[in-house]
């Protein structure tokens, strides 16, 4: 396991530099992610959306701010690289789709995430945000819906939880589903105060 910062910031240079899906990216490269050694949580979302891919701030949306209000983060906190890192299953804007934004490339996944999740030895608690994380992460729920992957948060290997993307989209999900808000929201909070805490590293 290498804990050399130097390796992360190299890596996320070369990272910065792709250019592997550029004529598959109707607006250009612009890798979206942040992450430091010392990161303790892990947020792993889809891809970022086109607001996003302007601003060049990872969850710079409504979708940030429903997420920074279920982790009980503000965004000075949310945003503290030292202590969270944000790494989504794809870098880069996909453009637009029939029903939403595309999938995340695959590229990413393949290429980056292998050399740089080993570059992130502290994390304790990963977010799996969407069905694309949770195929990722938890591998063996691959057959199941995301209702039944998320409603399932208690059986997920130790340091795991899978949420739904807090997109405004998904509004019906919410109402559909109050269990979530109920039970596992305040565990979320809980889990991730006792990660970010202001401890030793």
């Amino acid at each position: 396991m290498n804990t050399d910062p130097a390796a992360l910031t190299e890596l996320l240079t070369e990272i910065g530099a792709c250019r592997r899906c550029a004529d598959q990216l109707p607006q250009g490269p612009r890798p979206v992610l942040r992450a430091a050694v010392t990161a303790r949580l892990l947020v792993v979302g889809q891809a970022p959306g086109s607001r996003v891919h302007a601003s060049g701030i990872p969850w710079d949306d409504a979708s940030g701010e429903r997420l920074r209000t279920w982790l009980g983060l503000d965004r000075t906190r949310f945003y503290d690289v030292e202590r969270v890192a944000i790494v989504p299953m794809g870098f880069c804007y996909p453009g637009r789709g029939r029903t939403g934004d595309r999938p995340p490339r695959p590229e990413c996944r393949r290429t980056w995430h292998p050399r740089l999740l080993p570059l992130l030895p502290r994390i304790e608690l990963t977010l799996a945000i969407g069905r694309y994380a949770q195929a990722h992460f938890l591998p063996d729920r691959r057959s199941l819906s995301l209702t039944d992957t998320v409603r399932a948060w208690r059986q997920a290997p130790p340091g795991i939880m899978p949420l739904p993307h807090p997109s405004p989209r998904n509004i019906g999900w919410f109402r559909s589903n109050p269990w979530f808000e109920q039970e596992l929201l305040p565990e979320l909070r809980q889990r991730v105060a006792q990660v970010l805490a202001d401890t030793p590293v």
